[in-house]
């Protein structure tokens, strides 16, 4: 599933006003993160990471490790803040962020 340039502009403005809910710490990617990875995209289908390493190329190979991980697709990376978006089968109009985006 690729994104295309205007799929990309709309989640990136979808994105701009939420708050990271997954944050990489020194520990990298642990089995706990991933699950927690997990329930947020089934729940929220676009989310923002934050990844504190002070290394650029690290960053990048974990934002690419998770998104491999998990089947999501990268929307776009600034600094430490990654934004990525995966699908949910049955996206719960309360929680996820494209629907709620939608109704509003």
């Amino acid at each position: 599933m690729s994104l295309s340039p205007e799929q990309r502009r709309e989640y990136r403005g979808i994105a701009h006003h939420l708050k990271p809910v997954i944050i990489i710490g020194d520990k990298g990617l642990t089995e706990g993160l991933q699950q927690e990875l997990e329930r947020a995209l089934n729940d929220h289908e676009l989310i923002k990471i934050k990844v504190a390493s002070p290394d650029r190329d690290r960053r990048q190979e974990a934002v690419a490790a998770l998104c491999e991980a998990s089947g999501a697709e990268l929307v776009q990376t600034i600094g430490k803040i990654a934004v990525i978006m995966r699908r949910a089968s049955k996206p719960n109009p309360k929680l996820s962020n494209l629907q709620r985006y939608r109704q509003a």
